[in-house]
């Protein structure tokens, strides 16, 4: 999804097997529905926006993809899919958290830097459409998790489970979400199944629950990998996170201070 969709073409890593969960049975094909600010881990705002291109002179141009905040001692690391970056500029790319119908609560974030696995640059590898963006704020000290929170990043967790996913749209002027069970598609890959994620919905994180007692969300994909993210809006796919994941959260969270 996003430029793909549709078309051919904190160091502690969280390894996670969570265990004795009852999962509420879905339709087998769910239904996005528009999906406003809403409350993340300790209370915070949502960590999940949009990605822009900027025009020369800094100002908002086109969307193109989706993007979210995740966990890291700077406060200012990004995931999205690697597809989403790729041949592009990080200071003509903005990140706008709780984005909606022009409204930036939270402002514009600029991308300072784009790391991308290296499986994926030499052969835009599908099970490698992952990669992490350092953002700043003009003017600004304060990073952009201490606003939105930041989601755990879940490295070899079990697919059988619900899960949400929150993306934006070409086609719309705000997030949708979509809550259904996850799937394996591949050894390598997730499949989630929800209409309504269309192009721009790329980098969407796949964001699980991770129990009662700890109240932050946990990303296990984003969309991207096969056919970057599928070729019709009901079908969504995904990488799976292993080891080509930890060691990129790694030097992400090495590059953006820890």
């Amino acid at each position: 999804m996003g430029l793909g969709r549709l078309r051919p073409i904190a160091v502690a890593l969280v390894l996670m097997i969570v265990v004795g969960v009852v999962v509420a049975l879905t339709p087998s094909a769910g239904t996005a529905t528009t999906f406003g600010i809403r409350t993340a881990g300790h209370g915070q705002t949502s960590p999940v926006g949009a990605l822009f291109t900027l025009t020369p002179s800094g100002q908002l141009s086109s969307h193109f993809c989706t993007a979210s905040v995740v966990d890291s001692r700077a406060g200012d690391l990004l995931i999205t899919a690697a597809h989403c970056v790729t041949g592009r500029s990080a200071d003509q790319v903005a990140f706008v958290p709780d984005y909606s119908k022009g409204q930036e609560p939270f402002g514009s974030w600029t991308v300072s830097q784009i790391i991308m696995d290296q499986q994926w640059q030499s052969s835009a590898d599908a099970d490698d459409d992952f990669a992490f963006l350092i953002v700043h704020q003009a003017g600004s000290k304060v990073p952009v998790q201490a606003l939105t929170g930041g989601e755990e990043v879940g490295i070899g967790v079990s697919s059988a489970r619900t899960v949400k996913v929150a993306g934006y749209p070409d086609s719309q002027d705000g997030m949708i979400t979509c809550e259904n069970p996850v799937q394996d598609f591949s050894s390598t890959q997730l499949e989630f199944d929800c209409d309504g994620f269309t192009d721009g919905t790329s980098g969407s994180p796949l964001l699980a629950y991770s129990g009662p007692f700890d109240n932050v969300d946990t990303v296990i994909g984003v969309i991207g990998g096969y056919q970057q993210g599928g070729f019709t809006s009901s079908v969504s796919y995904a990488a799976k996170f292993g080891s080509q994941m930890t060691v990129l959260y790694q030097s992400a969270l090495a590059a953006a201070g820890g």
